[in-house]
């Protein structure tokens, strides 16, 4: 029996060896869902937004995918291996 692939909840790609579990709404904003992301993923999203900002506005995939640094990150990354890793740039 094979097992199903999953998707990443962010980018859409398959995921590979190594899984993260982002909280779209945050634990500290009492988030207690969870889906499976790459790591690169997971580093993006908290890059560029502060738990509040999840919590109030991008707890949905639609609404990061419509952002304009996320969607060029995810035009960077479709092509890419389930298990490639880059740096990720700090929120500035």
């Amino acid at each position: 029996m094979t097992r199903p692939v999953e998707y990443c909840w962010l980018c859409e790609r398959p995921l590979g060896r190594r899984i993260e579990w982002h909280h779209p709404v945050p634990k500290s904003r009492k988030g207690k869902e969870t889906v499976a992301v790459h790591p690169i993923c997971h580093r993006t999203i908290h890059a560029n937004f502060t738990n509040a900002e999840l919590a109030r506005q991008f707890h949905a995939s639609e609404a990061l995918r419509d952002h304009p640094k996320i969607g060029r990150f995810l035009q960077w990354v479709r092509n890419k291996p389930p298990d490639f890793h880059a740096p990720t740039r700090s929120r500035k």
